[in-house]
């Protein structure tokens, strides 16, 4: 008898509304795989730098956690003033991103091991979860306008939100893995 595989998104039973448990359903089985496929990633590997002005997976994993906060303070929080020292306990630039051209990787990084990013990831996961889990069936069409730091204006809903901190992981957690694949043939 052929072994049965299944691959089920089920959104959380203590979440107000199906639909953004959905999208935090998602965001949860991005994470467990990008966590799966890590395991075996040193200090060493999570610095590495193909070339100068290119990210490091750690940068990467530590970009992941700070945007997750991000949105979830511009979305579900409604917040004004946008922070992720207090979650994370690093700053919202103490990713590195975006490098300058021919920049290293920050130094508030250097020799982190993977322990150190898979604690940002489940810090801001603890907060996005809380932050999504509140909202209701019409938060979810409520339209949010900000102004970014540039001071251009940005309409978007709670929808495309919640919608973009998954794609946000998903496109990061190929490039962590693409990066892996290199370290390992370089190594090789």
């Amino acid at each position: 008898m052929p072994l049965l595989m299944r691959s089920l998104i089920l959104p959380p039973a203590d979440v107000r509304s199906h639909e953004a448990g959905s999208f935090l359903a998602q965001l949860d089985d991005q994470t467990e795989r990008l966590t799966e496929d890590t395991r075996a990633l040193t200090p060493a590997a999570l610095a590495w730098q193909p070339a100068p002005g290119l990210n490091t997976i750690g940068m990467l994993l530590a970009h992941i956690a700070i945007v997750e906060v991000f949105w979830t303070q511009v979305g579900p929080l409604r917040l004004t003033a946008y922070e992720c020292e207090s979650v994370l306990g690093i700053g919202v630039d103490d990713d590195g991103m975006p490098l300058s051209e021919g920049g290293l990787p920050p130094a508030g990084l250097a020799g982190k091991d993977l322990a150190f990013f898979d604690d940002l990831l489940a810090r801001a996961r603890r907060y996005s979860r809380r932050a999504i889990a509140a909202l209701t069936d019409a938060d979810m069409a409520a339209e949010i306008h900000r102004t970014r730091r540039d001071g251009s204006a940005h309409d978007t809903n709670m929808r495309w939100i919640l919608y973009h901190m998954v794609e946000h992981t998903a496109g990061h957690y190929y490039q962590i893995n693409l990066l892996a694949h290199q370290y390992r043939i370089r190594g090789a």
